[in-house]
């Protein structure tokens, strides 16, 4: 029997997300999968654990919120997501993990991109005797201008 692609799809919805995981060598339990489609089959976004979770009640995934925080860390030190701290205690996870920066809104909160070939840093002091760089996060924090 032949299907075509988009009948596949349908068929095996979880595919792209099992693989994902696998790819990682996480377990693709129904929580990680429901997660995973939540946060990559709509393009590069940043999400807060909060919104991700109220996303998963939405699409009617029965997850905790503690689940949702413990998830999105195993995502990220599985590489899959990178975290960027805007403040303490205010993280947002990036499906984005290529070498990038961003801005932050700080009126909405909405955290944006910001190619790495815009910004250039100078002048990084050299890291503490047996550590190395591993990489170099820039948040450029952003308000409103009053008129």
């Amino acid at each position: 029997m032949f299907y075509i692609e988009s009948e596949m799809t349908q068929i095996r919805p979880f595919t792209q997300a099992i693989d994902r995981l696998k790819t990682v060598h996480l377990r693709p339990t129904r929580q990680r999968l429901g997660l995973v489609r939540l946060l990559f089959e709509g393009g590069n976004r940043h999400v807060t654990a909060e919104q991700l979770h109220a996303e998963a009640q939405a699409a009617q995934i029965r997850v905790s919120l503690a689940t949702v925080y413990n998830t999105l860390n195993q995502f990220t030190a599985a590489g899959l997501l990178r975290e960027v701290t805007v403040e303490a205690g205010r993280s947002y996870f990036d499906t984005n993990v290529s070498d990038h920066h961003h801005f932050f809104h700080e009126d909405s909160g909405r955290l944006q991109d910001i190619p790495s070939d815009q910004v250039q840093v100078k002048d990084v002091p050299p890291p503490p005797p047996g550590t190395a760089i591993a990489r170099v996060d820039i948040v450029v924090r952003l308000k409103s201008q009053e008129k």
